[in-house]
C-alpha cells in the first residue's frame, strides 16, 4: 500500500515540475525572467481535498483559488494548504508561500461584532465612499473631491487586518481608477513597482502593501485582467 501511495506522491509533483514554469520577479512588476519555483506535496492523496489535487494536476497557483471568491470552500482551500504547511506536508514557493506565510486569509476575525474575512480584499459600497468623504472633511478645512467610482470604472477597497503587534482588527482601504489601468500593461505595472518600491512592502497594514499586490486579487475584485501575479 505505501508503495501504491509513494508512486502517486511522485506522480502529482512530477507533472508539478515538468509543467511549464510561471514566471515572477525580485522588482514585482511580473516582466522579468526570473522563474518561480513549484511547490510540493508529500501528503497521501487520501489526505487532500478535490480541491488541492486539481490545484496540482492543473499546476493552478493557490493565489488562483478555483473556487467562488467569498464562499466556503474558497476560505477552506486556503485553510487546508495552511494546515498541509504546518505539518510539514506542503512546501510553498513564490507567491503562493508569501500569501499563506504573511496573511491571515482564510481565517476571520471580529470588527463591531460582526465576523469579517482577514485579508480578503472587498470593494466599498457607495456608502461607505460618501463615510470617508466626510470623515477627509472634517479632518480638513481645504475643499476636497468627493471619492466615487470614475467613468473609467474606477474603484475603491476595503480589506480587515489583523495587526500582528496589537492583535487587533483594523480595516485598511487602498486602490484607485489608475490601478485598474496599470494591471495589463507591462511598462506601466514596472514603472509603478519601481515608484512606489513594491518589493519592499512587507507591512500588510499598509495601503501600500495591497495596492502593491493588486493584480493578485484582481479576479476577486472583478477586474478583468490577463496578469495576475504581484505588481
Amino acid at each position: 500500500m505505501k508503495q501504491i501511495v509513494d508512486s502517486i506522491v511522485r506522480e502529482i509533483m512530477y507533472e508539478g515540475e515538468n509543467s511549464e514554469d510561471s514566471q515572477s520577479c525580485s522588482c514585482g512588476c511580473g516582466g522579468c525572467s526570473t522563474k518561480q519555483s513549484i511547490n510540493r506535496i508529500t501528503a497521501p492523496p487520501a489526505l487532500i481535498s478535490e480541491g488541492i489535487n486539481y490545484h496540482f494536476k492543473q499546476n493552478i497557483p493557490f493565489t488562483q483559488n478555483i473556487y467562488r471568491p467569498g464562499s466556503q470552500n474558497y476560505f477552506e482551500l486556503y485553510n487546508e494548504v495552511r494546515m498541509l504547511c504546518e505539518n510539514g506536508l506542503l512546501v510553498l514557493e513564490g507567491d503562493d508561500k508569501e500569501i499563506i506565510e504573511e496573511t491571515d486569509i482564510g481565517l476571520w476575525g471580529e470588527v463591531d461584532g460582526k465576523k469579517v474575512p482577514l485579508d480578503f480584499p472587498i470593494e466599498l459600497t457607495e456608502g461607505e465612499l460618501d463615510e470617508l468623504y466626510e470623515a477627509a472633511k472634517k479632518k480638513s478645512n481645504k475643499p476636497i473631491g468627493k471619492p466615487m467610482r470614475s467613468s473609467s470604472g474606477g474603484k475603491a477597497y476595503k480589506v480587515y487586518v489583523k495587526d500582528p503587534k496589537t492583535k487587533k482588527i483594523k480595516t485598511v482601504r487602498f486602490g484607485s481608477g489608475g490601478l485598474r489601468a496599470k494591471i495589463n500593461n507591462p511598462k506601466a505595472r514596472k514603472a509603478f513597482a519601481k515608484r512606489h518600491d513594491c518589493a519592499n512592502k512587507k507591512d500588510k497594514t499598509k495601503a501600500s502593501y495591497w495596492s502593491c499586490r493588486l493584480p493578485r486579487y484582481a479576479k476577486l475584485l472583478g477586474l478583468k485582467t490577463t496578469f495576475s501575479g504581484f505588481w
